[in-house]
């Protein structure tokens, strides 16, 4: 059972007193310092001096801008190197689209398959660029942790540009330029840049660095509007779940405002739609939670290319085709992976560790599951599923692609890892590699997400060393499962307008979360709908209000005996038929 604690009273003098009190106090609670870090506008990103000597710039940027340069001036062959997800999609559709409005026409893209690949700029996916003719290689979202690729790259005689944004391993590729906030010695701030956030930085640059050579003029080419890909950036930011820190703000706000506004492609537009929002009323969720895992479903199940070629294309009628095929792909995931969790589910109950009734003390500090026929392209999200569900860092374990002629037990597995607050899990992994260097393949990743793989036949040392030192680094409290609530409302504030303060209060995300709020209702009505999730209609004050809870435990649910209940809840907006109203989402619900 999840434990509602309130947040504490904090200082909130130092915001301006024009904000409604509340308000206030919720910045404050996320660490906002200034009035100006409310002040979402693109002249306050870091590192856009326009002195050339900017302390906070990306390291990198100089070497990467010379090198494009060149090849603009050369037309060289660019082969851009993505991603399989939503921020890799993304960070590739922006690069394609860039360097085409800064006169490049010998330019393409290419995205591993995972199932035959892998992640990254591999040594074979260098290969299969050499013989398309590739001169001049950009990473995107990926690199920095491949040696092999970038060595590969220069014994070919390619020039390598690499533009990342994880964690680097103790050895940097050997590549032309590297462009990542979180390299050594990078003096730039913002450490959480997505990969589509460092593409972004990157196109800045290099148009102010050809503005100054009058590459543009030179050429009678139009300078581009690099502020037309903020769509793309916000996008790409939430559904890569990077903490949305003041500078990740003001680029998801920027692109949420150009789509609101109408001004987007028609890829976003188009999955906009069958996502069934409401495009002048989009908010950052709808990047994690509706968009974003359209595109990923590419990557998952099929091939990333057909997600990336939504986001580029011309019209609205060939982008409206490719978001449905993007959509039925996902209805698929969801249900490959709802079977996938089941089955993780039933391994649990299987161990005594039921979650309808389970001792938190009882379970292990941490997760780890394999099983042979499970869909390597939605591991992560079945694990971010039970990472939820029992509070554990979890990592689920795939099949991998290797020789079938192999042993069973000589094969490699993939897996997907997600965290919990206290414990950076690609630390962990590294930690383990240095204690037990033959036990995991390769590994890469964050604090919440990672990948590794290893040997089939290592997969229960694996575990066992894996909760073993999960359970040293983690403290008792971190495994407690807890709701952080900023406080009750009164019956007053429960209205549409301030539901709309809240959201234009935004953006939220990562680290920045949503206001949720807690208090005691009296419960009116209650019905199951959709199967699983629980719609309310509950009193406060004499005034009433209609709410849901998703995926509700139907052993408890509905609750005849139930008069009042205690709810966690976020205020949201419900439209209907063209009606607006308030609704409580709510994150939890305890008879009272």
């Amino acid at each position: 059972m999840k434990k509602v604690i309130r947040r504490e009273h904090v200082s909130d003098e130092h915001l301006p007193d024009s904000l409604p009190s509340i308000i206030k106090q919720i910045y404050a609670r996320r660490g906002v310092e200034s009035a100006q870090e409310l002040e979402l506008k693109v002249t306050n990103l870091q590192g856009l001096s326009v002195d050339k000597k900017e302390e906070q710039a990306l390291k990198g940027l100089d070497d990467a801008c010379t090198l494009l340069h060149q090849a603009l001036l050369e037309q060289s062959n660019i082969v851009i190197v993505g991603d399989f997800d939503a921020d890799g999609a993304t960070s590739t559709a922006l690069m394609m689209e860039a360097l085409a409005s800064m006169g490049s026409k010998n330019h393409t893209f290419l995205v591993p398959n995972r199932f035959e690949y892998g992640y990254g700029l591999t040594p074979e996916i260098v290969d299969i660029a050499a013989s398309q003719g590739a001169q001049v290689l950009i990473t995107v979202d990926n690199g920095i942790s491949c040696v092999a690729g970038v060595m590969r790259a220069k014994e070919l005689g390619l020039q390598v540009i690499v533009t990342d944004h994880h964690l680097p391993g103790h050895e940097l590729p050997k590549a032309d330029a590297i462009v990542n906030p979180n390299q050594p010695n990078c003096p730039f701030k913002s450490k959480s840049l997505a990969g589509v956030g460092v593409a972004f930085y990157v196109m800045l640059a290099l148009r102010s660095y050809l503005r100054d050579k009058e590459y543009f003029v030179n050429h009678n080419i139009n300078e581009p509007n690099i502020a037309q890909l903020l769509d793309l950036v916000a996008l790409g930011t939430v559904a890569d779940v990077v903490s949305l820190d003041s500078n990740n703000r003001i680029l998801v706000e920027q692109g949420l405002k150009r789509i609101r506004a109408g001004q987007t492609r028609p890829g976003i537009q188009a999955l906009i739609e069958v996502a069934n929002k409401n495009q002048q009323q989009l908010v950052a969720s709808d990047f994690g939670f509706a968009l974003g895992p359209r595109i990923n479903a590419a990557g998952r199940l099929d091939d990333m290319a057909y997600g990336i070629n939504c986001l580029l294309a011309p019209d609205l009628a060939s982008a409206r085709v490719m978001a449905r095929d993007l959509d039925d792909l996902n209805k698929a995931r969801r249900e490959i992976e709802q079977g996938m969790q089941l089955e993780a589910e039933q391994i649990f109950k299987s161990l005594n560790f039921n979650e309808a009734h389970f001792d938190e003390n009882k379970l292990p500090s941490a997760i780890a599951l394999y099983q042979q026929d499970w869909h390597q392209g939605v591991i992560g999200i079945v694990a971010g599923r039970l990472k939820e569900k029992f509070h554990r860092p979890c990592i689920v374990f795939a099949k991998g692609n290797e020789d079938e002629s192999l042993a069973p037990e000589l094969q490699e597995i993939k897996g997907s890892a997600r965290s919990i607050t206290g414990l950076h899990i690609r630390d962990l992994l590294e930690h383990i590699d240095s204690q037990h260097p033959s036990l995991i393949i390769k590994f890469g990743g964050h604090a919440m997400a990672a990948g590794l793989s290893i040997k089939q036949h290592n997969f229960d040392q694996f575990e066992q060393i894996f909760n073993e030192q999960a359970n040293k680094w983690l403290k008792a409290e971190d495994l407690q499962s807890v709701i952080l609530s900023d406080g009750e409302l009164a019956a007053n504030q429960l209205t549409l307008a301030f539901a709309e303060q809240l959201r234009d209060a935004g953006p939220w995300g990562q680290n920045f979360p949503e206001p949720l709020f807690d208090d005691f209702f009296i419960l009116v009505q209650q019905r199951i709908v959709g199967e699983k999730h629980l719609k309310l209609v509950v009193e406060k004050q004499g005034k009433v209000f209609d709410g849901i809870a998703f995926n509700v435990d139907l052993k408890t649910w509905p609750n005849s005996q139930a008069k009042q209940v205690h709810l966690a809840y976020r205020l949201d907006i419900n439209e209907f038929r063209g009606k607006r109203t308030v609704q409580l989402m709510v994150e939890n619900i305890t008879a009272a």
